[in-house]
């Protein structure tokens, strides 16, 4: 739910056009006030998740998410629905890694939480492509609003399901100290430089809002480094944690995958409807297949990485990734689905699950329980924010590359395939970067889990839940 919403208005946007008057600059807000706070807000998520208790943040978050989105479906101004929206993202944010923190903490170690942390990682990819499928169908036969009322029962059930199943968990620490330093610092540096970047398609990189922006999402995040390594007394994110070699170069393959996919939904989204001139229900069926490959390639990787580690399947994953995003520069204005779009969406699909589950794995694995929450919020950050660089910088490519066809007279649907193809050779060379940094990164064999006494800890969950 959380993951589909960032994708779920894409293809409902014009539809929100019309029905709130929105102007093509001001209609990019509905995707980005969801995305800023979410990417904003996750580190914070994640730690209160350890402090808080688990089980509680999250069923707050459900609670947030569902609230805000019954507000955006009822919205009848613009402002109320980007605020809406902006608080749906700060739900997600709270949402998204407490849930991560739940499995890891939940499941020892080793065959049991890959299988979990697969099918998380199935449902996060497929949320991507099964966002378009869902608010293509639900537009054209409701209205865009319930792309949005759909949360709201999915999200209750979700709060009862958690109080009677999820076990409570927090740190067992006796500080609950929420370094207010760190966290105002790293919260509003991320939120600024993520409005900074997804800005630039209306105001261009080098204007002076823009480096502005960025310049002071950058300082705070400077101020963030400063306070953890040497005035917090319990740091939001101790910096002893990038030691690790394996979770410096998952997150770094996991932002990689999120710029290099996120762009992808987006602009196969619009060629399909502004160049093919599919409906919004027909465009959504287009990612059914993905949806299916996405669960699959998620599958396949869980299982595979009790057995062979993550890093084949992360190499894998990338280059199918790479080869499917390098296929699509071949997207011709008049192309059909079945010769011009099918074949790439699956590989690319593909590379998605087998790229983004064993990641995440890496990125929490031999992570201490106190800092699950933040492990996990750390590796959404790096998805998230790098989903909102890459289409930063995706989309102001392809628009500068469309407009100067334009200016030259060449046709609309061929200036926009255009575009879009050179933003696929983008991605598929960022996706080739992630390739790298997981060969060259990750070290060579996986890390053999120490035996978890896994009845001692089934008996502990079992008790959680019974006193709860």
């Amino acid at each position: 739910m959380v993951v589909l919403d960032v994708s779920v208005v894409n293809v409902a946007l014009p539809a929100i056009r019309g029905g709130l008057g929105f102007s093509e600059v001001d209609l990019q807000w509905v995707v980005n006030a969801y995305t800023v706070t979410f990417a904003g807000f996750l580190l914070l998520g994640g730690r209160a998740a350890d402090l808080l208790g688990r089980r509680r943040v999250f069923v707050a978050g459900l609670a947030l998410f569902s609230l805000s989105s019954l507000l955006g479906g009822l919205a009848d101004s613009q402002g109320l629905l980007i605020g809406a929206r902006a608080l749906q993202g700060l739900g997600g944010a709270v949402i998204a890694p407490a849930s991560l923190s739940i499995l890891t903490t939940t499941f020892a170690e080793g065959a049991e939480r890959n299988r979990a942390v697969g099918i998380w990682g199935a449902m996060g990819g497929a949320g991507g492509a099964a966002g378009v499928l869902l608010g293509g169908i639900l537009t054209d036969l409701l209205s865009w609003r319930w792309i949005l009322f759909i949360n709201v029962p999915i999200g209750l059930l979700a709060v009862i399901g958690a109080q009677r199943l999820i076990a409570e968990g927090r740190s067992d620490r006796g500080t609950r100290d929420f370094d207010l330093r760190g966290a105002l610092s790293a919260t509003i540096g991320l939120s600024v430089l993520v409005l900074g970047i997804v800005r630039t398609d209306q105001t261009g990189w080098g204007s002076v809002g823009t480096l502005a922006l960025i310049a002071a999402g950058v300082a705070l995040l400077g101020v963030f480094v400063a306070v953890e390594g040497w005035f917090a007394h319990a740091p939001l994110m101790p910096l002893r944690l990038f030691r690790s070699r394996t979770l410096s170069a998952a997150n770094l393959s996991v932002l990689m995958v999120g710029a290099a996919a996120f762009g992808m939904w987006f602009f196969l989204s619009l060629y399909l409807q502004q160049v093919r001139g599919y409906s919004p229900i027909r465009a959504g069926l287009a990612f059914l297949p993905m949806t299916l490959c996405v669960v699959l390639g998620s599958t396949v990787a869980s299982r595979g990485v009790t057995r062979i580690g993550p890093k084949p399947l992360l190499v894998a994953g990338m280059t199918s990734l790479t080869i499917g995003l390098a296929w699509f520069t071949g997207l011709a204005p008049h192309g059909t689905f079945l010769g011009d779009v099918l074949g790439p969406s699956l590989l690319t699909a593909l590379g998605i699950g087998l790229a983004f589950v064993p990641a995440t794995i890496a990125a929490v694995a031999g992570v201490a329980p106190h800092e699950a929450g933040l492990a996990s919020g750390l590796v959404n950050t790096s998805r998230l924010f790098g989903g909102a660089l890459g289409l930063a910088v995706l989309a102001a490519i392809a628009t500068s590359h469309t407009d100067s066809l334009l200016r030259a007279h060449t046709g609309l649907a061929t200036a926009l395939t255009s575009g879009f193809r050179v933003a696929f050779a983008v991605s598929a060379g960022i996706a080739f970067v992630g390739g790298l940094v997981a060969a060259f990164g990750l070290p060579g064999r996986a890390r053999r889990p120490e035996p978890a006494p896994a009845p001692a800890a089934a008996a502990e969950t079992i008790a959680a839940v019974e006193s709860a």
